[in-house]
C-alpha cells in the first residue's frame, strides 16, 4: 500500500466515523414533555406517531397541573413542552420568566363516574347525585393543591349549591375534610384531611383504578377519562360542570384560595406551551404543529377530548401560524 493510499483509506475511515456520531446523536434526540393526568392517552398516541416520521425519544411525565407548574418553577426542571388541564397557571406562574407563549386547544366538562358494582347506581341520576353522595358511600376527587381537577370538584359542588338551592358543598365537604367555603369563595389548606368517605389522591388518573377495582363508589372526574375507561356517569348541569363556555359568568362566581393563588373559576380549558429553554426548541414546534395540526386533532377526539379552535397568546412563533385560529 502506497503512502496516498493509507492516506485515503484514513480518510474515509475518519468519515465513516464521523457518519456514525452524527447518526448515534441522532438516534439520541430526546423530547420531554410534562403534561397533565387526564392527557395521557391522547398524548402517548400523538407521540407514537410522531415517532414514526421522527428519530427521536419521547419522555412523557403525567402529573397534577400544578404538579406540572412546580418541577418547573421551584425544582429546576427543564422540559421542552408542558400541557396543563387549566391554562391560567402558565401566564400566572410561567410568564414572562420561563415561557414567551402559550395555545389553548381543547375543552372538558366534570362527571360524577361510578362501576357497574357501584352502591345505589341503579338510582342515581342528574336530579339525584348529590343525595345519593349523602348515602353510605364514598366519593373521590384529586388534590386541588396539585390538580385542578380537584378544585374543579369543589366548584361544581359550590355551583350545585346555587343550582339546587341546597347546601351541598358543607353537606359533602365541609363535613367531611378540612376545606371551608366563605361565601363563594373555597379555603383550600396545604395539608387537606379527610374521613372515610373521601378519597383523595394527587390527580385524576389516579382514582380510576379504584374505581375500577370497585374501593371506592363515585368518583368526581373528567369527562373524557369516565369515556376513556368506559365508566358509567352521571352529566351533570351545565350550569354546574364547568364544561359550557356560555355559563361562564356563572362558573366566576366561584373563587379559590389555593398556595396563597387566587382563582376565578372559568370553563375548562387546556393549554400548551414550550420552554424557553427547552432543550430542543426544534423538534419540540414540530410536535407541536402536529399535536395542533388535523392528525393530532382527530386523535383528541378519538380520545374523546373535545378540540376547539386552537388559539395563541403572546409571542407566538411564525412556524406555529398555520395551525391557529
Amino acid at each position: 500500500m502506497n503512502r496516498l493510499t493509507g492516506f485515503m483509506l484514513l480518510v474515509l475511515i475518519l468519515f465513516l466515523l464521523s457518519l456514525g456520531l452524527l447518526f448515534q446523536n441522532r438516534e439520541q434526540e430526546k423530547l420531554i414533555i410534562y403534561h397533565a393526568g387526564s392527557l395521557s392517552v391522547p398524548i402517548a398516541e400523538i407521540a407514537e406517531r410522531f415517532k414514526r416520521s421522527h428519530k427521536v425519544e419521547i419522555q412523557a411525565e403525567a402529573s397534577g397541573s400544578i404538579e406540572v407548574i412546580r418541577k418547573i418553577v421551584e425544582l429546576g426542571k427543564k422540559p421542552d413542552l408542558i400541557a396543563v388541564a387549566d391554562y391560567n397557571w402558565i401566564p400566572k406562574m410561567l410568564m414572562p420568566d420561563y415561557v414567551d407563549f402559550y395555545v389553548i386547544f381543547a375543552k372538558n366538562e366534570i362527571v360524577l363516574a361510578y362501576s357497574n358494582g357501584t352502591r345505589y347506581a341503579n338510582e342515581i341520576n342528574s336530579e339525584n347525585w348529590y343525595e345519593i353522595l349523602n348515602r353510605d358511600v364514598s366519593f373521590g376527587l384529586s388534590d386541588p393543591n396539585s390538580d385542578p381537577c380537584g378544585y374543579r370538584a369543589l366548584a361544581v359542588l359550590k355551583l350545585a349549591d346555587h343550582y339546587y338551592s341546597r347546601e351541598i358543598f358543607n353537606e359533602l365537604i365541609e363535613r367531611n375534610t378540612n376545606i371551608r367555603s366563605l361565601n363563594n369563595t373555597i379555603l383550600v389548606p396545604e395539608s387537606i384531611q379527610t374521613n372515610s368517605k373521601v378519597v383523595l389522591r394527587p390527580k385524576e388518573v389516579d382514582l380510576s383504578a379504584l374505581l375500577e377495582s370497585r374501593a371506592i363508589d363515585y368518583v368526581f372526574t373528567y369527562k373524557s377519562i369516565a369515556k376513556q375507561h368506559n365508566f358509567s356517569y352521571v352529566e351533570l348541569p351545565a350550569e354546574v360542570n364547568l364544561g359550557d363556555p356560555e355559563k361562564a359568568e356563572r362558573y366566576s362566581k366561584i373563587k379559590f384560595l389555593i398556595k396563597a393563588q387566587k382563582i376565578d373559576m372559568e370553563p375548562i380549558t387546556y393549554g400548551v406551551a414550550m420552554l424557553k429553554n427547552a432543550p430542543n426548541k426544534s423538534l419540540a414546534l414540530e410536535f407541536l404543529k402536529f399535536m395542533l395540526g388535523e392528525e393530532g386533532r382527530g386523535i383528541f377526539e378519538r380520545n374523546y377530548h373535545e378540540f376547539i379552535p386552537a388559539k395563541g397568546f403572546d409571542d407566538v412563533p411564525e412556524e406555529l401560524r398555520g395551525v391557529l385560529s
